[in-house]
């Protein structure tokens, strides 16, 4: 799985984007997959987990398997 922080999302538009850890392109992240991986909110800067996977409508590549990562502060809480 990558890692990375949640860059922006805007719940209006229904999608938003994730920053890798790695420094490269950034992911698009739509609000179904957020849906699909059980998640009700996010916020600017949370750290998330994921897999990138093709969209079978656009053929592009979007983030999938979403997980939200401890924030470095709370680690072993």
């Amino acid at each position: 799985m990558i890692t990375g922080s949640l860059k922006w999302f805007n719940y209006d538009k229904g999608y938003g984007f994730i920053a890798p850890d790695d420094g490269s392109v950034d992911a698009f992240v739509h609000i179904r997959e957020l849906e699909r991986s059980g998640i009700g909110t996010v916020r600017e800067g949370q750290r998330m987990s994921y897999d990138l996977v093709v969209d079978s409508k656009t053929g592009k590549s979007k983030a999938g398997n979403l997980k939200i990562l401890p924030s470095e502060g709370m680690a072993g809480v």
